[in-house]
């Protein structure tokens, strides 16, 4: 049985998350914690939480058994775009600039390889 979390409105554009939602795809769980544990961008914290809150999903609707032996993996992530506020930076001449702050939301299905099999 799969497990989702969603993080919404995360300050990061969506570029930079995305760079990082394709490095773990598809990786056991234990090696994507791994990566995103020791890796230098800092979208890595938030997503790192993000994938610890989809196994806490996981191991409440699978009460029976441990995360461990189940042999977790991510099924899918996706990140989409959120909203973008829209600021204004001074320019010169009396002019302004727009600064368009980006934001995501990441999806992340974790799933166990066994149930997979299973099918």
């Amino acid at each position: 049985m799969e497990a989702v979390a969603k993080l919404n409105n995360n300050p990061t554009s969506t570029r930079k998350m995305r760079l990082l939602a394709d490095l773990i795809r598809g990786l056991d769980v234990e090696k994507a914690l791994n990566i995103l544990k020791f890796h230098p961008k800092h979208p890595s914290v938030p997503l790192e939480k993000l994938l610890l809150s989809a196994v806490a999903n996981w191991k409440v609707k699978n009460e029976g058994t441990r995360a461990e032996d189940a042999n977790l993996h991510v099924k899918t992530i996706f990140v989409d775009g959120g909203r973008i506020l829209k600021r204004m930076r001074p320019a010169p001449q009396g002019r302004g600039y727009r600064v368009r702050k980006r934001s995501n939301h990441v999806t992340i299905v974790v799933d166990s390889r066994a149930a997979v099999e299973a099918k």
